[in-house]
C-alpha cells in the first residue's frame, strides 16, 4: 500500500464517519435522518420521496 492509497482510505473513512455522525445527532434532535425518515409520518408529505428537506416529524416514532 502506498502513501496515496492510505490517503484516500483515510479521507473516504473520514466522510462516512461525518455521515454517520450527522444522522445520530438529526436523530437525536427529532430530525428525518434520511429519505425514509418520515414515510409514516402523515404531518410530513413528500420526504420519503426526498423532493425536500424535512424539519422533523413530530407525529414520528
Amino acid at each position: 500500500m502506498t502513501l496515496g492509497d492510505i490517503i484516500v482510505i483515510s479521507a473516504l473513512v473520514m466522510i462516512v464517519a461525518l455521515i454517520i455522525r450527522g444522522m445520530i445527532r438529526d436523530k437525536k434532535q427529532g430530525k428525518c435522518s434520511g429519505c425514509s425518515g418520515c414515510s409514516d409520518c402523515s404531518s410530513c408529505s413528500g420526504c420519503a420521496a426526498c423532493q425536500h428537506a424535512c424539519n422533523g416529524c413530530p407525529g414520528a416514532k
